[in-house]
């Protein structure tokens, strides 16, 4: 009885411990807008979880700035899931949109001590002033 309690606990408490999210990528959102994340600025503790989902074949999330250098490009189309496990911002974008402003934040753990790092990084067409806008929210 004691192993089945402590089991449970154990259960329970790394199951309450990570969350998931889901972002989609969107040809269009609800308002309106072309070429965005569901999720534009996503916040999440360490060890949580985000999954992008594509809602049509031509997107994907690449990884362009984060504490880490993570280096992730998704294929087109295709789901992916990342874990994070060190705080700070992640930046990334979808590979074929950038130019349309199709980029997107994850701020993990509440960490900003980063933003310096991440408002350096390469920027194209409407993604230039988007990622001042987010940044400027965070």
């Amino acid at each position: 009885m004691k192993l089945f309690t402590v089991m449970a606990i154990l259960f329970i408490s790394t199951s309450a411990s990570a969350a998931d999210m889901t972002i989609e990528m969107l040809n269009k959102d609800a308002d309106g807008n072309k070429m965005v994340f569901s999720e534009e600025i996503a916040r999440v503790d360490i060890g949580d979880i985000i999954t992008w989902i594509p809602t049509t074949k031509g997107h994907n999330v690449e990884m362009i700035s984060s504490p880490n250098d993570m280096k992730l490009k998704s294929k087109n189309g295709k789901e992916v899931k990342i874990s994070f496990d060190k705080a700070g911002i992640y930046y990334y974008w979808c590979t074929p949109h950038k130019g349309m402003g199709m980029i997107g934040l994850v701020v993990v753990g509440n960490d900003t001590s980063n933003i310096d790092q991440i408002a350096k990084a390469k920027a194209m067409g409407k993604s230039k002033k988007k990622l001042k806008k987010l940044l400027a929210e965070l």
